[in-house]
């Protein structure tokens, strides 16, 4: 019979304090801990002095998704995502729009089981063509995500990482190297937000993207919820674009979406429209070539447009891909130019359809 967890070794620590405790050494936080105790992601736990990942091969449930969802805006538009999840999260954000999720420390919530094998099968036999770690932070279930990544992978099909990008460089050279594209979630551009909100610092997210685009071959694409009052102001997000186009070049896609009220942000009220467009206009006008509007119905925000010619090439509604005129090899029909990005032959777009996928609990070993 299926425990309610299930314990994995652990990578990424060393033994402390003459071997009384263990440092995780996945994320900085460097949490520190005695026999028993639990990180502050929760699912790694010191146990007879080692680590365990207590989530591997759980999952809070499987769906299939529109790649647009993660958001992913130029990575085979239109494709079908086999989406998966664990529980728990390293960063301990006021307005996590997960947090049912992020936040539990409920294991039994784990409701569905499946080994790596199992997940890939599952993805193609729903014409899924990736497979999204995501809904919590993968980084959290980095021995789980990258040993379905390497399955999946085996299968054809291309691995996606969802992730807030706070870990260490071992482990980060170790993830995204199995990864093909990610979208990373630069939450804002002042170390103060991350620490007053997150409880983390920005550095090392910095890091992270800067480390992805330049020394990996993962696909990058960058998101910032924009909560009214705290990240939206004119010169933050002129700093922040600034540097994205500086460090990290022009061609980096990226999304600002919209908060809503939730967590412990139920007073803050939900980004109006204008703010989303205001904060692409000033992407734009620093040098960005692809910024987007997200979580709300607004059409140029949501276009891909040449950035030669201006021609709009993929127009989106939500989720939903309402034309596309891009060649398959990525390139604008008009003047030629190529578009950044991972691109192929086009067929009719997935949509914004949700289908939740039930991965067979016998796929699990007994223990």
């Amino acid at each position: 019979m299926q425990t309610p967890e299930t314990s994995h070794p652990g990578r990424w620590w060393h033994a402390i304090d003459e071997g009384t405790r263990i440092q995780c050494d996945l994320c900085p936080r460097d949490c520190k801990l005695h026999e028993g105790q639990r990180g502050a992601c929760f699912v790694r736990r010191n146990q007879s002095g080692r680590m365990e990942l207590t989530t591997w091969g759980r999952s809070s449930g499987f769906c299939i998704d529109p790649i647009e969802k993660k958001p992913l805006n130029h990575f085979y538009p239109g494709s079908p995502i086999l989406s998966f999840g664990t529980a728990g999260c390293n960063l301990a954000c006021k307005f996590c729009q997960n947090w049912d999720i992020s936040k539990s420390r409920d294991m039994d919530r784990l409701m569905d089981s499946a080994r790596p094998e199992a997940i890939a099968e599952a993805a193609i036999r729903h014409g899924a063509r990736s497979v999204a770690y995501t809904y919590n932070d993968p980084v959290i279930f980095a021995e789980y995500a990258i040993d379905t990544a390497a399955a999946c992978s085996e299968r054809g099909l291309f691995n996606v990482a969802v992730t807030a990008g706070y870990i260490h460089a071992e482990p980060r050279r170790e993830f995204f190297q199995v990864m093909d594209a990610a979208n990373v979630d630069l939450k804002a551009f002042t170390d103060d937000f991350y620490y007053r909100q997150c409880g983390a610092h920005l550095q090392p997210v910095l890091d992270t993207l800067a480390w992805i685009h330049h020394e990996s071959d993962c696909w990058l694409e960058i998101t910032t919820l924009l909560i009214p009052g705290l990240n939206d102001s004119d010169q933050e997000l002129s700093s922040m674009t600034n540097w994205i186009a500086r460090e990290l070049g022009p061609d980096v896609p990226l999304h600002f979406t919209a908060f809503h009220p939730d967590w412990k942000m139920n007073d803050t009220p939900a980004t109006p429209p204008a703010a989303l467009q205001r904060a692409r206009q000033i992407g734009l006008d620093n040098g960005l070539r692809y910024v987007y509007t997200g979580n709300v119905h607004d059409a140029a925000g949501g276009t891909t447009a040449c950035p030669n010619c201006r021609k709009s090439l993929i127009v989106r509604d939500w989720y939903e891909i309402r034309q596309y005129d891009l060649t398959d090899t990525g390139s604008c029909p008009g003047c030629g130019v190529s578009i950044a990005g991972h691109f192929g032959h086009f067929t009719p777009a997935f949509g914004a359809r949700r289908i939740p996928v039930r991965i067979a609990a016998s796929s699990m070993p007994n223990p």
